[in-house]
């Protein structure tokens, strides 16, 4: 569908709200003119764009300041149009929003990946002044999505993985749940088209019967609640096709198994008729056990309020029934937009501020580190839509990412907790440091009070969030800093070494830093502490070192041509041995290292270099063995095997699960629903009514893996998912 600025303006007549419709057709007018001659890829004018952009904001109640922007969003980054311009007609609020939402299109990056990231870490830095950046960035994204068919193929699933991976997730926080529920579909009819197209059949082969069912549903309860509720609102909903793939695809099940597939909304004014109705509710149909959920008392973490309850009719069809105020529904489909849509916050209740504070605690997490991709890592953690919520003793709530471990937890009450931290109980039995929580448990965390106790650094190796790993780093950096910098000094001298990096003492010095400040610190001591605690993965930056060391270190002889070095070739497996080419790479089945590990090359004698995960137990053995130190080199995977690699390698992880008779028929299922390649999978019980499953298959990267991982940690009887090596 193509927008016109007379759509624009039909939507803001029928919203009823005071627009200053002067301001947006200005802004229409410099944007109009500023794109002219400018076209899509489906080839209409550029202008239709940021047209639909503003449409859907107004549809979602936003004000004027950002309609404008919306307008300009793309002037700057793409006509001659400045920022200074846009403060000068506009103001500096607008500006601001157009500033936030403008990629860093001449900062010079070395990969996609480092792009993306910054972009992203810019947009957060401007919504955590303004939450209406990323607002505006959603409806960007989401009029992007509706078009994308324009674009070629791998541009189409590089534009949906990243929507899947960030942008959806963002929307579920912000409590948007029309638009993330949009993108959800939009990226997963480009991710994998033939599943999608199985659902939407599966939709539409049953769709008289789905209707018949639901109105059927919505007047027997009507005729049970109308009598003492006469306000109440009752519609009805199936749900989304993304919603309906992980629940058949990743999760297994069936399409008969979805017991959530339909659901009937029921909006009432008050709490108390929230569970007067649930009272009838369950009185009129049979409730499903452990099917009850109570999000009035225990909101989400993006302020989502409703109680869920599944229950069957008589025709033992289940469904869903969710109950509502208005005040909770209208949070629950405009989410934080509400603030702008009902004015100052609905019946003035908003708590913009408190609503927002998990953007500042994630820009805060990411202060120490130099690495421009762990934001993005971080959201894909940390903003996953899949939550847990667990209890403290005292009845606190907590909210965690799914497959987050009771070290996590700790750092959730407070940093001192998780630093004092010894062990830890769940519904009072004592359970290993690396234990996944699951929802409804009670976990208590011991700690202890000597002076000297602190974190393990092999708890960065267990924990899921950032928050928590960034906290043990900072304990690290503040509490063993001279330990950190001796360390960090040994480390980069063997990796000097390693590369044939030489340089006289004084040249050292230069050099190092240099690539301290590029990194953003303010001298060398920060920049080796912050190799020592972690803060800093020389692993990654080596190969940038080495470029540079050849590039403007190495001494070039007089009367010499420079010769620039040639860039190494991946090896076979998507492997970059620094200082060799063409060489033969296999991988240590010790450790089985896959694309995203950090690994290091060893020349074996007559078989080429083998490849081991960096932090894999023979390596430290053997860069222990001054013998055996000098046949280690750097190696790293290419970017093409990181960024869409088509290739497979081996992993096996073990599931530890409560025994049960089909127990292997439900791993099977979720293998089947996952498309998993399986290369071995063994099965035994062990003594106390526990089962081991062994599974060896193969992915294309670490991601993929950790995906895997999670799909597995949450089927109810699985306690423990690990990575194994042989």
């Amino acid at each position: 569908m193509i927008h016109t600025i007379e759509d624009l303006t039909q939507l803001i007549e029928q919203s009823g709200r005071p627009y200053r419709e002067k301001e947006i057709m200005r802004a229409y007018d410099l944007a109009k003119d500023a794109h002219e001659g400018q076209f899509r890829r489906s080839g209409e004018p550029y202008i239709t764009h940021p047209v639909a952009v503003a449409c859907i904001l107004v549809e979602l109640g936003m004000d004027t300041d950002t309609i404008v922007a919306a307008l300009l969003h793309d002037v700057v980054e793409d006509t001659s149009v400045t920022t200074d311009e846009v403060v000068r007609v506009f103001g500096k609020e607008v500006a601001l929003l157009v500033d936030g939402v403008t990629k860093l299109g001449k900062v010079p990056l070395s990969s996609k990946e480092e792009e993306q990231a910054e972009n992203i870490r810019k947009m957060l830095l401007a919504m955590a002044q303004d939450v209406r950046v990323i607002i505006i960035k959603l409806a960007d994204r989401l009029h992007n999505m509706r078009t994308l068919k324009a674009l070629p193929d791998y541009k189409r699933r590089y534009k949906s993985l990243e929507t899947m991976e960030i942008y959806a997730p963002l929307a579920h926080r912000l409590g948007i749940r029309a638009v993330k529920d949009e993108l959800e579909d939009l990226a997963l009819r480009y991710l994998d088209p033939v599943a999608y197209q199985e659902i939407e059949e599966m939709l539409t082969l049953k769709e008289r019967d789905r209707e018949s069912f639901l109105e059927s549903i919505k007047e027997k309860i009507g005729d049970k609640i109308m009598p003492d509720h006469p306000s109440a609102f009752i519609s009805g909903r199936i749900k989304s096709v993304y919603g309906i793939y992980r629940k058949i695809y990743i999760q297994g099940k069936s399409f008969d198994e979805i017991y959530d597939i339909y659901a009937v909304r029921i909006i009432v004014d008050s709490i108390e008729e929230c569970y007067n109705v649930l009272g009838v509710i369950h009185y009129t149909f049979t409730p499903l056990l452990k099917r009850f959920k109570d999000y009035i008392s225990t909101p989400k973490p993006n302020m989502y309020q409703s109680l869920h309850t599944t229950v069957v009719d008589e025709n033992a069809i289940p469904f869903e029934v969710q109950i509502r105020t208005w005040e909770m529904h209208h949070t629950a489909e405009y989410g934080i937009a509400a603030h702008w849509k009902y004015k100052a916050g609905i019946m003035g209740k908003d708590r913009l501020e408190e609503r927002l504070s998990w953007v500042r605690q994630l820009l805060e997490t990411q202060q120490d580190s130099t690495d421009a991709q762990d934001i993005v890592r971080t959201i894909k953690s940390d903003l996953a839509i899949d939550e847990v919520f667990v209890y403290t003793p005292k009845g606190d709530v907590k909210a965690l990412p799914i497959g987050s471990t009771v070290i996590d937890f700790a750092y959730a009450i407070h940093t001192a907790v998780g630093n004092r931290m010894t062990g830890a109980k769940v519904d009072g039995k004592i359970v290993p440091l690396d234990y996944q929580v699951k929802t409804g448990q009670i976990i208590e965390i011991l700690t202890t009070n000597a002076a000297d106790h602190g974190p393990n650094r092999d708890w960065l190796k267990i924990v899921r969030t950032s928050e928590a790993r960034n906290k043990i780093r900072g304990w690290f950096k503040k509490e063993r800093r001279e330990e950190n910098v001796a360390e960090g000094r040994l480390e980069l001298e063997r990796e000097f070494k390693r590369s044939s990096i030489n340089l006289s003492e004084v040249q050292g010095t230069q050099f190092v830093e240099a690539i301290a400040k590029r990194q953003k610190f303010e001298n060398i001591s920060d920049f080796l502490a912050a190799i020592g605690y972690g803060g800093v993965s020389l692993a990654r930056i080596m190969p940038r070192i080495k470029e540079e060391y050849l590039r403007y270190v190495k001494p070039v002889e007089p009367e010499q041509t420079f010769i620039k070095p040639k860039k190494p070739r991946d090896g076979s497996g998507g492997v970059i041995v620094e200082g060799l080419d063409d060489c033969l790479v296999k991988f240590a089945k010790c450790c089985n290292p896959l694309p995203g590990d950090e690994i290091i090359g060893f020349i074996t004698r007559g078989y080429g270099v083998s490849v081991h995960k960096r932090d894999c137990v023979n390596v430290a053995n053997s860069l222990s063995d001054p013998e055996q130190r000098e046949r280690w080199v750097n190696t790293h995977w290419s970017d093409e095997v990181l960024r869409h690699s088509q290739k497979s390698y081996k992993a096996t992880i073990r599931i530890l699960a409560y025994h049960s008779p089909t127990l292997l028929a439900d791993i099977s299922n979720a293998i089947y629903g996952m498309h998993l390649p399986i290369e071995t999978l063994n099965a035994v019980k062990l003594d106390n009514d526990v089962s081991s499953v062994q599974i060896t298959c193969t992915v294309q990267n670490l991601e993929q893996l950790k995906t895997v991982m999670g799909q597995f940690s949450k089927m109810p009887m699985v306690f423990q998912v690990e990575r194994v090596y042989q």
